[in-house]
């Protein structure tokens, strides 16, 4: 799928006040290949791509962010999400696009907010934005909150539970997560799944973990899990990260990790004396 660049190129412009001879030289593009892009009859290089669109970011357009309100606005009935892709997505959505080691194993993850998808894929040079709308009715959704039973659902299916398959408790949640066509749940990064980590290997307790987590919270995402969950996504559009872009993000998940560090050393003091281990509640 390509970028709207004809429309994108005409509303920065616009926005901007410029006209077709002005914004060819803002950005260092001949005027005949802006009247061309704009009329549809020539899609740009990626060099050019990237003139227009960090132009546009660097001046202050997020135009990125605009689509998702626009979208949201325009679809008030349905749920707009978003998949941040190193690659662009062929041929129709599977739930078998991810890994199969992920928060709840193979599915199609999507994120809740354009901001929250960009950050997670802005140190991929290549990366897009999909915007996405879902259709949830007659399907079944697992809803997970920052608890003990997502800590164990994440460890689960990634692998780090695997010699308490027999347990009842495990068994549920194996259950419920395969009964569902998706699932909403806290997003787990690999910095959070080093805290789950040392859940899974007794040196901090259940409420340690929580309040650790609920500490580093990224948002919720969407894992669509089956055939039918996925045929009720449709492509919107696919969005451009310009670089200025990719680098606000990337520096800003930096001082996120930063700032959360510090809650979560806070939260191991604060609450040592208070849960279980993971042999107490799997015994």
């Amino acid at each position: 799928m390509k970028y709207r660049i004809n429309e994108d190129l005409k509303l920065i412009r616009e926005m901007f006040e410029l006209s077709q001879e002005e914004m060819s030289l803002s950005i260092d593009i001949d005027k005949k290949t802006i009247t061309r892009i704009e009329n549809d009859e020539n899609y740009p290089t990626n060099e050019t791509l990237e003139k227009i669109y960090n132009y546009a970011y660097k001046k202050g357009i997020k135009i990125n962010k605009i689509k998702e309100m626009m979208y949201k606005e325009e679809n008030p009935k349905s749920k707009i999400i978003f998949h941040g892709s190193k690659n662009i997505i062929e041929g129709e959505i599977s739930p078998n696009y991810g890994r199969a080691n992920n928060d709840f194993g193979n599915g199609f993850y999507c994120g809740e907010s354009i901001e929250q998808t960009t950050s997670f894929v802005s140190r991929f040079q290549d990366s897009s934005i999909y915007i996405l709308k879902f259709d949830n009715k007659d399907l079944k959704c697992e809803f997970f909150d920052v608890n003990q039973e997502w800590m164990l659902a994440v460890a689960y299916f990634r692998g780090k539970l695997k010699e308490y398959e027999d347990n009842e408790i495990i068994k549920n949640i194996i259950e419920k997560v395969k009964k569902s066509d998706y699932v909403i749940a806290p997003i787990a990064d690999n910095r959070m799944f080093r805290i789950i980590d040392r859940f899974i290997d007794g040196e901090i307790t259940d409420e340690q973990c929580k309040h650790c987590l609920a500490a580093t919270n990224l948002g919720n995402q969407y894992v669509f899990l089956t055939e039918k969950a996925t045929s009720k996504i449709s492509i919107l559009e696919r969005c451009y990260i310009a670089k200025a872009e990719r680098e606000f993000y990337y520096k800003q998940k930096e001082e996120d990790v930063n700032d959360s560090d510090n809650k979560v050393k806070f939260a191991l003091i604060k609450y040592k004396r208070e849960g279980k281990y993971i042999e107490e509640i799997l015994k």
